[in-house]
């Protein structure tokens, strides 16, 4: 028997979202050559994150950029760009994109306002679909509302925007502030990015006056409340030292909740990547930079700075160390204060407890590094690489100048250059014969004494 679905009763197709980001901004108020979504958050550029976190919620995502922003259109790879070649504000840089706006729901959002979390995201998106929502905005009730413009509702729509510089002071004694972003089906988009004007002291068409469209229009306008810290836009040095303060608080309690202790919480700077593995302690004023992966049990000492490198499992890092990128610590390794590591390899329980450079290095597991040790891995032209063998000992103040080998289990003196390779199981003595002068010392100074009394 043949049987047909009702197309009644089958599924409607679900509707396209699109997320447009405006990132064309130049960061005149930055000071800035770099546009300003490339300034970093946590070592990460600010558009990125906005990116990321779009990419979990809509089905596109499309970035509008300025002329010449190469860089920009990189970062944004493989989502499409288009171009805002005249700033005219930013109503106008929504319309560069209406052509691809398609046909579901568009939600327009800034690259300068970057920490918006996938789940506001997906409240805004979810309350744009709601039957009776034409249009959605997000709104914040900050500590300080200051000069942003005001929301102003009436039996639970909004009504509409009201800048500040425009209010009343019973409107500006409203606490419900706009953040600017807007979620709308995508031909009402359209249609009212074309109706606005820009006979404003500017000359810019601005986005936000869409909501005087859709409201005229009879359309619901409806706003979805988020924390401050998510909304907050970055248009100065000083707002974005308010943001990396933000982003530096969401990686603290990241790390805490997957089993890190951090000590002093408020002292320890991470990087966007940072992976911290459950069990590790960190202690104050550690700062990570970008590319580090901390394993399992590993302890990092205060005053320690750890870049581009892997280290652990139970290991044991400063106080007042340094892990340059290249870095590959082992499996209960030791590195101590003052020590400086650089595209170095320390093996398995090897140790570098203080006062040392390696640079281009591999040590094998179990090795101890002296006090004062360096390695001459540079000649002003090439770097050089350095192989210390396992179970070796290199004694304080040894200078290995690469290229050069020290077999396992070998030792070299205190104090010795070595130029040339180490046997397995030998010892090298790389310096200059002691001699004793009996006397010499009180006659030295004897001479400087007459000396100064002379004149």
């Amino acid at each position: 028997m043949n049987t047909k679905t009702d197309p009644a009763l089958s599924s409607p197709p679900a509707r396209l979202s699109t997320a447009v980001i405006l990132a064309a901004g130049r960061g005149t108020r930055m000071k800035s050559e770099r546009p300003k979504v490339m300034h970093p958050l946590a070592g990460r550029p600010m558009l990125r994150y906005l990116l990321d976190n779009a990419a979990q919620v809509f089905d596109r995502i499309v970035v509008v950029i300025g002329p010449g922003m190469d860089d920009v259109a990189a970062l944004a790879a493989p989502h499409a760009v288009v171009v805002q070649h005249d700033r005219l504000g930013t109503g106008h840089a929504a319309r560069q994109a209406e052509s691809v706006f398609g046909d579901g729901d568009v939600a327009v959002l800034y690259g300068d306002n970057p920490l918006i979390t996938p789940g506001t995201m997906r409240a805004l998106l979810a309350q744009r679909r709601c039957d009776d929502t034409g249009l959605a905005l997000l709104a914040m009730e900050p500590a300080d509302p200051a000069k942003y413009g005001r929301v102003v509702t009436r039996d639970g729509q909004v009504a509409r925007i009201v800048e500040w510089a425009d209010a009343t002071p019973a409107e500006r004694a409203i606490g419900l502030c706009n953040a600017g972003v807007l979620c709308a089906d995508a031909a009402d988009f359209r249609r009212w990015l074309d109706g606005i004007s820009n006979d404003n002291a500017q000359g810019e068409y601005y986005l936000g006056d869409v909501v005087a469209r859709a409201v005229a229009d009879g359309r619901h306008v409806r706003a979805v409340v988020a924390p401050e810290d998510e909304l907050r836009g970055i248009n100065s040095r000083a707002e974005l030292a308010q943001a990396e303060a933000c982003v530096q608080a969401r990686l603290r309690q990241a790390a805490m909740a997957g089993g890190t202790t951090l000590v002093a919480p408020d002292t320890v700077f991470l990087c966007a990547d940072t992976v911290l593995e459950p069990d590790t302690v960190v202690h104050p004023h550690v700062v990570f930079g970008p590319g580090v992966h901390v394993r399992r049990g590993t302890e990092i000492h205060a005053f320690s700075h750890v870049e581009g490198a892997v280290v652990g499992p139970d290991a044991q890092i400063g106080p007042y160390a340094r892990l340059r990128p290249g870095t590959d610590v082992g499996a209960q390794a030791r590195v101590g204060n003052f020590v400086e590591l650089k595209a170095t390899t320390l093996g398995a329980g090897a140790k570098a407890s203080h006062l040392t450079y390696l640079g281009n290095a591999t040590v094998g597991g179990g090795a101890n590094i002296g006090a004062g040790t360096i390695t001459c891995n540079y000649d002003g032209v090439f770097k050089h690489a350095t192989e210390i063998g396992a179970d070796s000992f290199i004694g304080s103040d040894s200078v290995l100048v690469a290229p050069v080998r020290v077999g396992a289990r070998a030792l070299t003196a205190a104090g010795s250059v070595i130029t040339h390779d180490v046997p397995d199981g030998a010892m090298a003595l790389g310096r200059a014969r002691q001699a004793n002068r009996a006397g010499y010392a009180d006659t030295f100074r004897d001479r400087l004494k007459k000396k100064k009394e002379q004149g």
